[in-house]
């Protein structure tokens, strides 16, 4: 997990409520929890649009990405998987106490509002639409720079290339909860949310990983490479965190 979150998730009521007592104290009332609420999303905003500056700045450096490209099509289709991401950690945030899980749940709110504020800079900086030309995951489709892998620019060795070529444009993204599967995790509380919330997300991440690795074989601006380096190394670490987590509640 990113560190320097602890602050702002005590500030969210991650952990703890008003009055001093733990999060399995007596139920907020129903003000204090949309204040709660109120305060998370403006504090995402806010990561948002800073990341949005820094992501702007960020690519100065490079040669810019054309509409088709891998790295184009990577910050278009990882800002909408990161938005589930963010909805997913949201929702069971609100649905338990537990300190580890809304900690958790928060934080990832927090990497990937960011990392998707990055990425919309990114395109407004190429001058490239939001949502392209072409159907989504066309990029995984693209042959990998050279024939490799994510090896070839960090030592990773996942097969970016062939996991990202059975893709097929237009199809779903990897790791994507179904509309059926989110309302049944907003349907859900306690236990049974936090166990849904975690193998979601453990599904999420692992197909976060397979995108950052497609990207990792096809992409080459400096700034989509870092990107998916991190994404790789951080949620893979996450999924073994919740893979623990899972089992202590199963």
């Amino acid at each position: 997990m990113t560190g320097g979150v602890d602050a702002a998730a005590a500030e969210a009521g991650v952990g703890s409520d008003a009055d001093g007592g733990t999060a399995a104290s007596a139920p907020r009332s129903v003000g204090a929890r949309a204040a709660v609420i109120v305060a998370a999303s403006v504090a995402l905003v806010a990561v948002v649009v800073v990341a949005f500056s820094i992501g702007r700045l960020s690519t100065l450096a490079s040669p810019t990405p054309t509409d088709a490209s891998a790295d184009a099509g990577f910050a278009r289709d990882m800002q909408v998987h990161h938005q589930q991401g963010v909805e997913l950690a949201m929702i069971v945030r609100d649905a338990t106490a537990d300190p580890d899980v809304r900690l958790l749940a928060y934080d990832i709110a927090l990497t990937q509002a960011q990392q998707s504020g990055q990425m919309y800079g990114w395109l407004n900086e190429w001058g490239l639409s939001q949502a392209g030309s072409e159907p989504s995951m066309t990029w995984m489709s693209l042959p990998a720079v050279d024939g490799g892998g994510g090896a070839r620019h960090d030592g990773h060795s996942g097969d970016g290339g062939a996991a990202g070529a059975a893709h097929a444009p237009g199809g779903p993204m990897p790791g994507l909860a179904t509309a059926e599967q989110v309302a049944e995790l907003r349907a859900a509380t306690g236990g049974e949310a936090e166990r849904r919330f975690l193998e979601l997300m453990i599904a999420h991440h692992e197909g976060a990983v397979e995108m950052a690795d497609a990207a990792l074989a096809r992409a080459s601006s400096d700034v989509v490479l870092r990107l998916a380096r991190t994404i790789v190394e951080s949620q893979t670490a996450e999924i073994a965190i919740m893979r623990e987590m899972l089992a202590e509640r199963e």
